[in-house]
């Protein structure tokens, strides 16, 4: 169950990232008070927990309906996870998120509220998360893997507010050097992650 809890728990934050959502919210989120601030991490965070649940719990009976075999699903996933890894490798995926804040910013600048939009989906709650936290359920055998599961998920996303409160003194100290490299050692072990659900939806399939 520790070996569950800690591969379900690296490949959800890895996929999240909130040290790398920290710093677009705070670009976000210049202008708004401590209190308002807060307010939207925490809004951000549940509603990104809540549609992150509903694709753990019904995701499976969704990929059913659609006449989807959950193999095709790890070997599509796999491939996503692993476009997301080399972006980070190669801060690609960065650049995107400043670009996609810098238009909400620029577009809405009288909106203060972004916890729905960018910040809960799709920065936390995007396709990577959602392919993830899938393929991660569906692998778990009885409620008790699945309860891990979700223990790790709901770790992920209590590190993330936690990461999205302290954004400006996380990029303060962390600076933008330090920044980039975790984002690319986080973009290598991705990339692994990903090639092994690949393998196994391969390997499941023939």
């Amino acid at each position: 169950m520790l070996q569950l809890f800690v591969s379900a728990f690296v490949t959800l934050f890895v996929v999240i990232d909130p040290p790398g959502c920290a710093p677009i919210y705070a670009g976000l989120t210049a202008n708004a008070s401590a209190r308002q601030a807060f307010s939207m991490a925490l809004r951000a965070c549940l509603i990104a927990t809540g549609i992150l649940l509903v694709f753990a719990l019904f995701g499976e009976d969704l990929l059913g309906a659609l006449h989807i075999e959950l193999d095709s699903f790890r070997i599509a996933g796999g491939i996503m996870l692993f476009l997301i890894a080399l972006d980070m490798v190669f801060e690609k995926r960065t650049e995107r998120r400043e670009e996609r804040a810098e238009k909400v910013r620029t577009a809405q600048p009288h909106v203060e509220d972004v916890s729905v939009f960018p910040m809960a989906m799709p920065m936390l709650a995007g396709p990577g998360s959602i392919a993830s936290v899938m393929l991660l359920t569906a692998r778990a055998k009885g409620i008790e893997e699945t309860g891990v599961i979700l223990a790790a998920l709901a770790l992920v996303m209590v590190l993330s507010f936690l990461a999205l409160v302290a954004a400006r003194p996380i990029i303060r100290v962390l600076g933008a050097q330090v920044e980039a490299v975790v984002t690319r050692l986080l973009g290598v072990l991705l990339a692994a992650l990903a090639a092994q659900f690949v393998i196994d939806g391969i390997q499941a399939q023939f």
